[in-house]
């Protein structure tokens, strides 16, 4: 499946890229799988992106839980909690 990729803010600088087009292997079907497969890549992406750590994610612009399956040709945006004020 290829995806694109989306990386703000803090996630965008500990990675050094803003975006990324990406073909995944079919085992990755949800929003959390894909994270995992990102995180298996290794240093930056494990230390990054790491199951501990929250992370906020949206399908196509739209915010979606980690359980959301992935779809042919989206966009997955990763972006840390904002807080205001």
């Amino acid at each position: 499946m290829k995806l694109e990729l989306r990386f703000f803010a803090s996630l965008r600088e500990g990675l050094g890229l803003s975006t990324e087009a990406i073909t995944v292997p079919v085992e990755v079907k949800t929003i959390a799988d894909l994270r995992g497969y990102l995180v298996q890549r290794g240093n930056p992406w494990a230390e990054v992106l790491a199951g501990t750590k929250v992370i906020r994610c949206a399908l196509n612009q739209e915010m979606v839980a980690d359980s959301t399956l992935l779809v042919e040709g989206a966009e997955v945006a990763f972006f840390p909690p904002v807080t205001g004020g």
